[in-house]
């Protein structure tokens, strides 16, 4: 079944861009097609794939959300340097979206008509949403069959995780009625200490099957792919992190989504 999964978190730095590129670079490479939509003014997700300031004449995401009629999103799609992915760019541009945004009709749903098009020609769409619950996120979930959040194994895992999950089901009643949690999955684990096993198993308790069984650990080698454009397992494949996130394409492919 096709899917549109938003990847959300409105804290910054819990992996949402490391967790876009490399499952989607892990699922292209088990046959599947595969989108990234960077939807984070940042655009460190297109920078991260290797494409960095590259865009098509038509442009970026953010022409695409702006014009007057929803366009036909193919002629602003990119190749990436793994088979079967896509990419949807971003640049600095998309900073002002948000602004010109609020006057424009639709403005929580002006992404879902332009994926929507893309549904039959991709088995996944990841959308890379922005470390907030703006108009770009809310459009990411409004446009999303399901959403995956990354839990950072600190201290404050679970702070603002609430107003996430409220957020959601604003959404659901909204805008999206369909939407669902693909799950929750926890990163940056670093098993030498005690916190990240508390925080392992205090998010475990409270969100029981909500959690996904991989974990992804804290890697230099993981912070080193997006510097050199790639995913990890195209950067380092016998690293500890293109191991865990080819376990969690495995989980994607045989996953069934919780509501809210």
């Amino acid at each position: 079944m096709n899917r549109i999964i938003a990847i959300a978190n409105q804290k910054g730095g819990v992996g949402k861009t490391t967790t876009a590129i490399n499952l989607a670079a892990s699922l292209a490479l088990a046959d599947q097609s595969v989108l990234l939509v960077d939807t984070d003014p940042q655009a460190n997700l297109t920078s991260g794939i290797g494409l960095k300031g590259q865009s098509t004449p038509a442009g970026t995401i953010y022409q695409a959300l702006t014009a007057d009629e929803p366009p036909d999103l193919e002629p602003y799609l990119l190749a990436t340097g793994v088979g079967g992915l896509t990419l949807l760019p971003a640049d600095r541009n998309l900073t002002g979206a948000e602004v010109e945004m609020v006057s424009l009709p639709n403005r929580e749903q002006r992404l879902r008509p332009l994926l929507s098009r893309l549904r039959a020609r991709f088995d996944y769409i990841f959308i890379d949403t922005p470390p907030s619950l703006g108009l770009l996120t809310i459009n990411g979930l409004a446009a999303a069959d399901r959403v995956l959040i990354p839990v950072q194994c600190e201290f404050y895992a679970l702070e603002g995780l609430s107003q996430l999950l409220q957020t959601i089901e604003l959404v659901q009643g909204s805008l999206n009625p369909g939407l669902t949690i693909e799950g929750l999955l926890l990163t940056m684990a670093d098993y030498r200490t005690n916190l990240t096993h508390e925080v392992i198993s205090e998010v475990r308790n409270f969100f029981k099957d909500r959690i996904f069984q991989t974990v992804i650990s804290r890697s230099v080698r993981l912070g080193e792919a997006p510097s050199h454009g790639k995913p990890i397992v195209l950067y380092d494949s016998q690293s500890t992190g293109a191991k865990q996130y080819d376990e969690l394409s495995l989980e994607i492919l045989n996953h069934v989504p919780h509501l809210v």
